[in-house]
């Protein structure tokens, strides 16, 4: 039975009521005075995930600027009294240069909460954003809160360090350890087939004329920025072996942004290599090599690739996770060479600095792709989920061989879905795509979005390495006419399968 890793392999957003939810969630028309109610009652965690769990079903969306003052505070104080504060004007994400408004802005913030808090700048102050118009400070105070949101400067605040998955609600084990595991598998012959110069090429491949694509282009000269959970160290084909074979002249580098510390202000990175399993398996279907060592190759096996490791495993719901995905965001946004983020992994809602982070990237010309989000069959209704659900951000989902454009048994759709990528068998043992393992001679499964939205990234690369020149925009809509749908689009699934051959030709 293989082993699906997928993204956020979350439990059912169970509705634990201890309190009448009536009186918290705030309704549309009364929504402006009960921000301004301050009560001093901290809700627990499971009230707080009440709240969250209703407006999800009810609205299709969640977002802190819909609850009261006392649901933003105690979701505050329950996450390290982190409050991330998103200052400027709407749209204001970022800044390229000195801004004296946006300056003064976020003194007169930091004061107005020095007052309330009664406390120093050094005791409060975690982190002050070089790039993004972001700061997070501690905050234990009601008051702070709903004076902070009188203010016409600040586009959001957020509980940042406040997770909807805690452990006190739901156990790691009913998670499935959020896409992570390092055991290989045998390959069902059936699964792959054998390719000069003796390179295992995943049956999933042939549902998007991949090798025939490879006529025409390789992926060579372009370089694509995965943002995930690292690459494993005991794996050398994306290691000191990632030049070998028909994947000659390119180059893999290896960063991490992701802090292992429960403390906020910790400073402690903990490294490049993978520790979870995912973002190997996702390195490998972009740019494995194409070489003799009878293992899987990738779909851009001669492209370059920058890993970060950013987060800990594909879900984001740990402080120090999304400011790793911010940080890595900003560092390939800076980067030249970068045209193409592959980002397979994801929250239910929107998180600020990351939404920041993403338009910073988006804005320096990168083509980023995310996968619209895997989960068990209980939760299939959500929609797509963060970061893809962002207009900035092509969303990936994955499909059945049905034929039919049957969702894989926990693959998010929706209409933010651009593209489907075919990564499950429908009627044998729902067998994915094939990958490398984590150590050196492991072969693996991946499936979900995931791996649909890793093989797109790879797709990309293909496509921009015949047209170097190409603006990212070119390139997407080369994308968009080589689907199945186009011009059209379906509802829940974008442009439909993207047919690699067409799209290189």
């Amino acid at each position: 039975m293989k082993r699906l890793k997928s993204l956020l392999f979350f439990i059912a957003f169970l509705s634990i009521v201890s309190c009448t939810q009536d009186s918290l969630i705030v309704e549309a028309e009364d929504e402006a005075n009960q921000k301004t109610a301050i009560t001093q009652e901290l809700l627990t965690i499971v009230q707080i995930n009440s709240i969250i769990d209703s407006l999800l079903k009810t609205t299709g969306n969640f977002s802190w600027d819909n609850v009261t003052d006392q649901v933003l505070w105690s979701a505050t104080v329950h996450g390290d009294n982190i409050l991330t504060i998103g200052y400027g004007n709407k749209g204001e994400s970022f800044r390229t240069s000195d801004n004296q408004r946006l300056l003064n802005s976020k003194n007169k913030i930091i004061q107005e909460i020095l007052a309330f808090e009664k406390t120093t700048l050094k005791t409060i102050l975690i982190e002050d954003d070089d790039i993004l118009n972001v700061i997070d400070l501690k905050v234990s105070t009601i008051e702070t809160i709903s004076e902070l949101r009188k203010r016409s400067d600040i586009r959001y605040l957020e509980p940042n360090g406040y997770s909807f998955f805690t452990n006190e609600v739901y156990p790691q084990n009913e998670r499935s350890s959020s896409g992570c595991g390092f055991e290989g598998t045998s390959l069902n012959t059936d699964d792959y087939r054998i390719i000069a110069p003796k390179s295992f090429i995943s049956w999933t491949f042939d549902q998007h004329n991949i090798e025939q694509a490879w006529a025409y282009s390789s992926g060579a000269g372009i370089t694509v920025g995965l943002i995930d959970t690292g690459i494993s160290e005991s794996q050398p084909l994306l290691g000191s072996n990632f030049n070998d074979g028909y994947s000659n002249g390119r180059t893999i580098q290896k960063y991490g942004t992701f802090i292992d510390s429960i403390w906020p202000w910790s400073d402690n990175y903990d490294g490049p290599h993978d520790k979870c399993g995912h973002g190997t398996s996702m390195g490998s279907t972009i740019a494995s090599p194409r070489n003799d060592n009878f293992m899987p190759v990738g779909v851009a096996y001669n492209s370059n690739l920058v890993s970060y490791r950013a987060t800990e495993d594909v879900l984001l719901d740990d402080y120090h996770e999304r400011k790793g995905v911010e940080e890595a965001l900003i560092a390939l946004g800076n980067r030249d060479d970068v045209k193409i983020i592959s980002m397979s992994v994801g929250y239910p809602w929107s998180i600020g600095n990351v939404s920041d982070a993403v338009r910073y990237a988006h804005a320096r010309g990168k083509l980023i792709f995310a996968a619209g989000g895997t989960s068990t069959e209980i939760t299939n209704w959500y929609p797509v989920i963060f970061p893809a659900s962002m207009s900035e951000i092509v969303a990936v989902t994955g499909i059945t061989d049905s034929g039919t454009y049957q969702q894989c048994d926990s693959c998010h759709d929706g209409s933010k879905i651009e593209f489907t990528i075919v990564m499950e068998r429908d009627n044998n043992d729902s067998r994915t795509g094939t990958v490398l393992g984590f150590y050196d001679g492991d072969t693996d499964y991946v499936g979900g979005s995931s791996v649909a939205t890793a093989t797109v990234a790879g797709i990309a690369a293909l496509v921009w390495s015949i047209h170097p020149n190409w603006p990212r925009s070119y390139v997407l809509n080369k994308m968009r006419r080589s689907s199945e749908f186009y011009p059209n689009q379906d509802e829940t699934k974008g442009y439909g399968n993207i047919n690699a051959l067409k799209a290189v030709q």
